[in-house]
């Protein structure tokens, strides 16, 4: 079966684009600064998602430091690269690609556990009369590129299903 940027080229070349944009703001959000603590007005903390996972594993915090990895750096990586390989790779019904777009729309709602888990940070520290926080620019492009990739994983769905009808009307009328 052919790929789905072969049926749908347009869309396909213009996804393409879309889901490295969304890699290149991945990686600016996870190595720049997510947020800086400020505690008494005078001890700053700023920290990055990396360096917060290199805190975890350097303080044996393995649950942390398993669960923020999977959800903050593999999983979206993987859902990003298999999200190319489903719009530019032949693939056929039932295969491992299609499997694992299934798999992405299955787990769409999991996308925001990172985000969540970093507005829990914020929202926990804001309640203390002593700290501060200030956001920077790794946030919004993290938080970003959750949801592009999120929309881009939708789109692709659509445009597999419309693929099938496609294949449907074609097969009937031969």
């Amino acid at each position: 079966m052919k790929s789905l940027i072969r049926h749908f080229p347009k869309q396909g070349i213009t996804i393409n684009l879309l889901l490295l944009v969304t890699l290149g703001i991945f990686i600016i959000g996870v190595t720049s600064p997510l947020l800086t603590l400020i505690k008494f007005s005078f001890i700053e903390n700023t920290v990055s998602l990396l360096s917060t996972i290199k805190q975890f594993y350097a303080d044996k915090e393995w649950f942390l430091f398993i669960v923020i990895t999977l959800f903050s750096l593999c999983i979206p990586t993987i859902k990003i690269a298999n999200l190319l390989l489903i719009l530019n790779v032949d693939y056929s019904r039932g295969s491992m690609l299609d499997k694992s777009l299934q798999i992405i729309e299955t787990l769409g709602k999991w996308s925001m556990l990172d985000v969540f888990v970093v507005a829990l940070l914020l929202v926990s520290v804001k309640l203390g009369a002593l700290a501060k926080i200030e956001v920077h620019f790794g946030l919004y492009a993290f938080a970003s590129a959750v949801l592009l990739t999120m929309a881009l994983s939708y789109w692709i769905h659509q445009l597999s299903l419309q693929r099938l009808k496609l294949l449907k009307i074609i097969s009937t009328n031969h």
